[in-house]
């Protein structure tokens, strides 16, 4: 559905500034979405009735009248969006509105119009919102996994670019052991694919079972027929997990998981982009420019980090709203409270933040260049980051106090090669011991980084 807004007149930034980023997301979390899912389910409700022989109310569906009734929330557009809130106005309920649109519609289907009343059938309104905002985040998933899945690919590919290039690791901001910006890239890449299986393997839970998750009224019908095996085919049906054992709402624990699990994987992705602004500062990597382009209102010559700036800021929104989300939708007083209703309308706000964020640092980390020059010249400039490789050899060769010995020499201390050889002649090594450290040198000293950043996910 396309509903006209205007960015500039949107009072969010989701629907102003960043609707371009947020457009495949419109039509899953704004009120037409959330309705069109709504009549989704009270079609689907109809149809499994309509398959129940025990219903002999109800016929069963030929293949016009099924083909029919799909169609009502298959071609759901914007004007019946209208029509459902035409009817809101009157019956200020949200969810009866679209009982009553649905049983408008069904009723111009050959046949169907004696059987409206089978509509919203024993049937609370959590029953339809809760499998509503399933299949939301349901849709809204599978939107978002590509964009995460490339954010990882954009990481390995720049790992590819970077080969076995050595560089100079940084423990509390200063010069520590070597290692290679492969591995450093391939450590978040990791974390991010793993964090990205956590979110692909939470399931989303619903529950179709009446006003306090009794079947009462099911049961008060029809008592006959095995209404909890009805309400598992059904939800599983619509592609999601069911949830035997609820009180009117189904808990939302399975929301909460999933909201965490964006969360850890936000939290990886924002720890990169901390660390890519930082390398950026320190001219590891630089920054093709974009045409037209303009860093600064009145510097010229930058051009600023904006992509990992505007992740970093929508990540931290994103989280916060989860955060949020988490804690308070798993809490419900006694059978049923409205506290979780707001809310819930507020998902599509905290996943448009994380997609923009996405995004936004995948831009960023395609302008990126390594700047192997400035690398190799850092790693060049700090010989004393060998004193880790001394110290120990010396403790193989079993000198006296090593460790303490190569505080003395290096702490606080830049060494270049010259110095470096001078600090080995100062320190009386065994010869063979002398022999080995001579031939090390800093974009040597990175272990197994090489392997490492070879492995898989």
């Amino acid at each position: 559905m396309n509903d006209g807004l205007n960015p500039l007149t949107a009072i969010s930034a989701i629907d102003g500034r960043y609707r371009a980023k947020t457009e495949a997301l419109a039509p899953i979390f704004s009120e037409g979405g959330l309705i069109r899912f709504r009549v989704q389910v009270e079609c689907e409700w109809f149809a499994a009735l309509a398959g129940l022989p025990q219903v002999a109310e109800l016929p069963p569906l030929g293949s016009a009248a099924a083909n029919a009734l799909r169609a009502v929330h298959a071609d759901f557009s914007l004007a019946d969006a209208e029509r459902v809130k035409a009817l809101e106005a009157v019956s200020n309920h949200d969810v009866k509105a679209v009982e009553y649109f649905v049983k408008e519609r069904i009723g111009r289907i050959d046949g169907l119009a004696p059987h409206t009343e089978f509509v919203h059938f024993a049937c609370t309104s959590e029953d339809i919102n809760n499998l509503a905002h399933a299949l939301m985040l349901k849709a809204a998933r599978e939107a978002l996994e590509p964009q995460m899945g490339g954010l990882i690919k954009a990481i390995d590919g720049l790992a590819r670019q970077a080969g076995d290039l050595p560089m100079l690791a940084r423990t509390h901001g200063q010069p520590a052991s070597p290692t290679t910006l492969a591995k450093e890239l391939r450590v978040f890449s990791a974390r991010l694919a793993n964090a990205a299986k956590s979110v692909s393997a939470v399931p989303l839970t619903g529950k179709l079972n009446g006003a306090v998750g009794n079947f009462n009224a099911h049961v008060a019908a029809y008592p006959s027929i095995d209404w909890p095996a009805v309400s598992e085919r059904f939800v599983t049906g619509l592609g999601l997990a069911h949830n035997p054992l609820t009180t009117q709402i189904e808990p939302h624990d399975g929301l909460a998981a999933l909201f965490h699990a964006f969360m850890r994987f936000n939290t990886v992705l924002l720890d990169l982009v901390r660390d890519i602004w930082a390398y950026i500062a320190i001219d590891y990597f630089g920054q093709r420019q974009t045409a037209g382009e303009t860093g600064s209102s009145t510097m010229p010559h930058k051009v600023n980090p904006i992509d990992f700036e505007n992740a970093e800021g929508n990540l931290g929104i994103a989280n916060a709203l989860f955060g949020h989300m988490a804690e308070k939708l798993p809490v419900s007083r006694w059978q049923r409270d409205l506290s979780d209703s707001t809310v819930l309308r507020n998902m599509g706000a905290a996943l448009a933040h994380g997609s923009i964020a996405y995004q936004s640092a995948d831009q960023g980390l395609a302008k990126l260049s390594i700047n192997r020059a400035r690398i190799e010249a850092d790693l060049a400039g700090n010989w004393e980051v060998l004193a880790e490789a001394v110290q120990t050899l010396m403790r193989k060769h079993g000198m006296a106090k090593p460790y303490e010995r190569l505080k003395a020499a290096t702490r606080g201390r830049r060494l270049d090669a010259a110095g470096f050889a001078e600090l080995l002649d100062a320190l009386d090594l065994p010869e063979d011991a002398q022999l080995e450290l001579a031939q090390l040198q800093p974009r040597t000293y990175v272990g197994l980084a090489t392997h490492l950043a070879q492995l898989p996910d």
